[in-house]
């Protein structure tokens, strides 16, 4: 029998078993049959939406997944055969990674995604297949090293300014409670807020610079002199005294010997005492660090950014109490965005990151104000 004769077969047997399981199912099932097929048909379009802002292997990968999609898509399809009936919608977080495919790239939506595929509900019925419970598993993998590509190549200044904004926010909320609930006036509460926030900025702006400054005095000191390729030529070819310096940084003894004998010998036949590279392995590159003024501007920035929050609500005619209130609020919802950042950005679920971000800042700032106004009541 041909190959072909096989898979008309096999096709046919497949197209009887779901019609019996159709002719026993419930409307419950088929109800559910229908979702699964609305939801694969839309995860399929959000791989092949991140894959169109890829190259090379990285979109060859997400369109691969986007085909095993299909293939889920076409079994529920099958089952529901004449019950297919009109299109449903996607439930609301394919919907969810849907939207962010096409307007925030692909780090927010694999990290997403990597969860969605981790929970798959066909571990837990029938009516998939092992081959489409075994695809789920290894799909949730793929997605997972996807993402972890996409963090990679986030810019760590924009972890560091999400952290700087974060730390904005719960320090002058803190501080700014912390003095409401001593009982004092309005003007005192917000200048101390605003006290915080320069203090807070400007001492995020020093610690950012002295430490981006010291880690390139460190790679720096550990760079090769480059007056040293003067002397290279001048070398006993024979002793070999380079090998000592490769050696020094780390390279094994064998290693460290053929490295340089190869190097003076071709130093030696071109004639060349400028040739570059002797030493590479030895080098260090500072240009990923940046400079230290960038920075230091990016910190005081960001920090600036998160303690303006709380403060913002005293700048206006209100009773201190409802300015408080405000000011909670505000800095609450911050706390969540920053937090599912945060989520997104170690790999964990956003909204679990999320209410335990809030969780922290709020409890930071109820500490404060319950103790300010113990003193407030003390010293009055």
């Amino acid at each position: 029998m041909s190959d072909k004769a096989t898979s008309a077969g096999s096709h046919e047997a497949g197209g009887k078993k779901a019609a019996r399981l159709l002719s026993t199912a419930s409307p419950k099932q088929v109800k559910r049959w229908r979702q699964y097929l609305a939801n694969e048909r839309a995860e399929a379009a959000v791989y092949r939406e991140l894959a169109r802002g890829k190259t090379g292997e990285e979109r060859e990968i997400l369109l691969r997944i986007a085909q095993a999609e299909s293939r889920h898509e076409q079994h529920w399809h099958t089952l529901l055969g004449d019950e297919v009936g009109m299109p449903l919608r996607p439930d609301f977080s394919t919907r969810f990674m849907a939207f962010m495919a096409r307007h925030f790239g692909s780090v927010f939506t694999l990290a997403l995604m990597q969860n969605a595929e981790s929970r798959s509900p066909y571990e837990e019925d029938q009516d998939a297949t092992g081959q489409m419970q075994a695809d789920e598993r290894i799909h949730a993998e793929v997605v997972r090293g996807l993402a972890a590509r996409s963090r990679e190549r986030m810019s760590g200044g924009f972890r560091a300014g999400v952290f700087g904004l974060n730390d904005g926010l719960v320090s002058n909320l803190a501080l700014v409670l912390g003095i409401a609930g001593s009982g004092v006036s309005q003007n005192v509460i917000l200048l101390t807020g605003v006290s915080g926030l320069l203090a807070g900025a400007l001492s995020m702006a020093a610690g950012e610079y002295v430490s981006v400054q010291s880690q390139k005095e460190l790679l720096e000191a550990s760079t090769p002199d480059p007056e040293v390729r003067r002397a290279l030529p001048q070398l006993d070819f024979d002793a070999n005294e380079l090998a000592l310096v490769y050696r020094a940084r780390g390279i094994d003894q064998q290693e460290a010997e053929d490295k340089a004998r190869a190097v003076l010998q071709r130093i030696r036949t071109a004639h060349d005492v400028q040739t570059p590279g002797e030493l590479s392995d030895a080098s260090s590159d500072t240009s990923s660090v940046g400079t230290g003024i960038t920075a230091a501007l990016s910190s005081f920035a960001f920090f600036a950014g998160g303690a303006l929050i709380p403060i913002l609500p005293f700048l206006f005619a209100l009773s201190t109490t409802t300015a408080a209130v405000i000011s909670t609020v505000l800095v609450g919802i911050a706390l969540l965005l920053t937090g599912g950042i945060v989520g997104v950005l170690s790999g964990g679920p956003p909204a679990k990151r999320a209410l335990r971000q809030l969780a922290i800042g709020l409890g930071a700032a109820g500490v404060t104000w319950l103790l300010g106004t113990l003193f407030g009541t003390s010293i009055s």
